[in-house]
């Protein structure tokens, strides 16, 4: 089990305030459901079961400002155990992988000198503007889970990366790393999603 899955600890929350809690952070934790589970369903009924172990465990809870991080991390658990359920498992990354995952790849770099749109004064965020938010989500789920999760925490839900690291059960150290990579993955795959589907003509292979 993650630290932050067991409820920072003491005095107790009476139901009322926990349920007032909850209702707080609802939204947030719905929407990382919903991004750990890549489907909307599967998403909700994960949310569900976040609830229910937050509500057999919230006895004690003392702490509200880790509240969230605590849901989070509940709701990472769930997930973990829906998938080993299954018979599947979040998708890891071997050291020759990690030599070829697009660690060396610069989005700013490529972009000009590329140079897609020869008259901007906006080069780079005349690029960001290329894309739906279904296209930022396909480039975003294309990301090995491992380097993705960091980014949805930080980037997406606001965590700190030492919050993000508890919520995860990692290093601070290991956080960063996986932060960047995803960083990474995250900038080649907008750059191919958009030479793939027309969005840019590309001259060579970056």
């Amino acid at each position: 089990m993650l630290p932050l899955a067991e409820p920072p600890s003491a005095t107790g929350l009476g139901d009322q305030a926990f349920a007032d809690i909850i209702r707080d952070h609802l939204d947030a934790l719905h929407g990382f459901c919903v991004q750990l589970a890549r489907d909307r369903t599967d998403g909700e009924d994960l949310l569900q079961e976040t609830v229910i172990r937050a509500m057999r465990a919230h006895p004690g809870l003392r702490e509200p400002e880790r509240f969230k991080g605590w849901l989070f991390a509940i709701a990472t658990n769930v997930w973990r155990d829906q998938l080993r359920a299954r018979g599947r498992h979040v998708r890891t990354t071997s050291l020759d992988e990690l030599e070829e995952d697009g660690d060396g790849f610069s989005l700013f770099q490529t972009i000009t000198i590329e140079d897609p749109f020869p008259y901007s004064d906006e080069l780079h965020l005349d690029f960001l503007r290329l894309f739906r938010d279904e296209d930022v989500q396909a480039a975003f789920g294309a990301i090995n889970p491992t380097f993705r999760l960091p980014l949805i925490l930080t980037v997406v839900h606001g965590f700190s990366c030492k919050e993000a690291a508890a919520v995860l059960g990692v290093p601070l150290g290991t956080l960063l790393s996986r932060l960047h990579r995803g960083r990474k993955q995250l900038e080649r795959g907008l750059w191919e999603y958009a030479v793939g589907h027309g969005l840019v003509t590309a001259t060579e292979e970056p």
